[in-house]
């Protein structure tokens, strides 16, 4: 018996592997056809075959930093940013203990 579950339980592993397999295989299939119907496209139409781009700006990391730092500097020259907090009074139930040897 414990032959059969290990090897039904080994079957469906193998067979969830193959769906997923054949899941990423028909979006690749999916993407391949969308880019050929955009370049035929392109094509049929004069205008030039644009690749799939996306545009990251390694500058916008950076300038979101300045910016924050900038805010901070206003702060620093006494311009509120933000409400201040209120001011916490003494704490009163703290009982000093003397350190043990």
């Amino acid at each position: 018996m414990h032959i059969l579950i290990t090897f039904l339980l080994r079957l469906l592993v193998v067979t969830a592997g193959l769906v997923v397999a054949a899941g990423l295989l028909a979006v690749a299939v999916l993407f391949a056809a969308v880019w050929g119907l955009r370049y035929a496209w392109a094509r049929l139409t004069g205008r030039p075959v644009m690749p799939f781009v996306m545009r990251v700006d390694p500058r916008a990391g950076f300038g979101r930093v300045y910016r924050a730092r900038a805010r901070d500097g206003a702060a620093a020259r006494g311009e509120p940013a933000r409400p201040p907090r209120p001011e916490i009074g003494d704490v009163t139930d703290v009982q000093v203990k003397p350190p043990r040897s």
